[in-house]
């Protein structure tokens, strides 16, 4: 059990904030997450946070899948300074959260799944994906050994088919995800949007979530209505040369955005 007071995180707003679908809150203050097969229980207590889990696993993954190598102090001044009054609301509103470092396969898996669909909906189809598979993350093999009734008692609906051809391009190599892994955003983009069912959205999605690019900005409907709406499709993160952290400037949007609706 490790207590630390860190800056710039907030377990609650990051479970929250639509990029990772395996935590669960399992008490006020409390959340379970789970990293492919690794699992972790965080409990946020006043201007702490304790991690249930020891120095070494602590400093072997949980740091760097939370990304607290990275400032995101700067990167807030940044974003300030821009004296727009939206994204200033939108920074103070999230101030801890950060983009996770989350294993590409699991966030390919996710977002495929995120296709029209809410949150509550898409951690309900992973945790049960996870259960026909006796509590592991499916892998590709997994998917295509899957008993057809299994898989639509999860009822993925039109996804499972998505799923299905993906973990077979994974299996048989004509989709490469550790080449992905070395590509530029631009490349990623292009090369994600080759497989069956994946668009713009859930590609940048990827790119942002899965491979850590994080000049990525997905457009969702949230994201589609904050330019509309706050900035009459006028925005531009090139105006304040920001094109290279758009991908967490859209998470304190989206974030800042969804809390709105729910007052």
């Amino acid at each position: 059990m490790l207590t630390f007071k860190l800056k710039d995180f907030d377990i609650e707003q990051i479970a929250d904030s639509g990029q990772c679908f395996r935590m669960y809150r399992v008490e006020s203050g409390m959340w379970k997450i789970f990293a492919l097969n690794r699992f972790l229980k965080i409990q946020k207590k006043e201007d702490s946070h304790i991690f249930y889990c020891d120095r070494k696993e602590f400093d072997d993954f949980w740091f760097n899948y939370f990304d607290l190598q990275t400032d995101y102090s700067e990167i807030k001044r940044r974003i300030l300074a821009t004296n727009d009054e939206y994204l200033i609301k939108a920074v103070n509103y999230g101030s801890g959260l950060r983009i996770l470092r989350q294993d590409l396969w699991e966030m390919m898996v996710s977002f495929i799944i995120s296709q029209q669909n809410n949150i509550p909906r898409i951690k309900n189809c992973l945790k049960k994906l996870c259960e026909i598979n006796g509590e592991r993350f499916p892998t590709p093999t997994d998917f295509l050994n899957f008993r057809e009734k299994d898989l639509d008692s999860i009822k993925l609906g039109y996804r499972k088919n998505y799923l299905l051809k993906f973990s077979e391009s994974v299996s048989n190599g004509s989709f490469d995800l550790e080449k992905l892994k070395k590509m530029k955003y631009s490349e990623s983009l292009e090369y994600l949007k080759t497989l069956h069912g994946v668009g713009d959205k859930v590609a940048n999605c990827i790119a942002l979530f899965g491979l850590h690019q994080i000049e990525a900005f997905p457009v969702d409907v949230w994201i589609k209505r904050i330019l509309e709406v706050r900035y009459h499709n006028d925005f531009s993160l090139g105006r304040w040369s920001l094109q290279d952290i758009g991908g967490i400037i859209q998470q304190y949007m989206f974030f800042y955005e969804r809390s709105l609706k729910s007052k």
